[in-house]
């Protein structure tokens, strides 16, 4: 589709045949897949996970430039193609994301939660689901100091709004910025 593509990360300990986690891992605003990967990447042969990172076509995902369409299109394709040719634990499918990424997925991931069991989020500012189905599992962790996505307007606020709407969540502050440290990717793969 153009230039954009998706990067799947298949980890050493794959065996086919095997039910192996998924995580959809969705990159941030200006990102790109390789993003997506980098915050995941260098502890999913420990945990054992596929990484599938697909590239928006825009600078950020389409719904936060107003509304579901090319992105998801995509997104789903990727997801068909890892699904057809990896053996895809369909207990333990994780969306994921950084920041806009973050959004994504949470606005995905309550929308889809027949199809996914997991939800993480780095940093999240909003989601806005068009539905909602099932109740995934979320991890949410957002920096104390970030100046982008301001902890206060937006997890601190998602938060408990996802508890209310009867959603378990772990939530993880930490003494950062707008980042994922390797220590919050650790432990989110942990939770997964």
């Amino acid at each position: 589709e153009g230039q954009r593509g998706a990067l799947l990360y298949v980890p050493a300990t794959y065996s086919p045949g095997a039910p192996t986690p998924l995580i959809l891992s969705l990159h941030g605003a200006g990102g790109d897949a390789q993003g997506g990967l980098s915050h995941l990447v260098g502890h999913a042969d420990a945990f054992g996970c596929l990484l599938l990172s697909p590239q928006s076509k825009g600078s950020t995902w389409d719904m936060l430039r107003g509304g579901y369409g090319p992105d998801v299109a995509f997104i789903n394709k990727a997801l068909q193609q890892t699904f057809d040719q990896y053996s895809v634990d369909p207990r333990r499918i994780c969306a994921s994301g950084f920041s806009d990424g973050a959004s994504y997925a949470l606005s995905l991931g309550v929308a889809n939660g027949d199809l996914l069991t997991h939800m993480a989020a780095f940093s999240p500012g909003f989601m806005r689901p068009p539905a909602t189905v099932g109740r995934p599992l979320v991890y949410i962790s957002h920096g104390q100091h970030d100046r982008v996505l301001r902890i206060a307007y937006c997890s601190r606020r998602l938060v408990p709004h996802l508890e209310a709407a009867g959603y378990a969540v772990v939530y993880s502050e930490f003494d950062g910025p707008h980042t994922v440290p390797p220590s919050i990717a650790k432990e989110a793969l942990g939770w997964f």
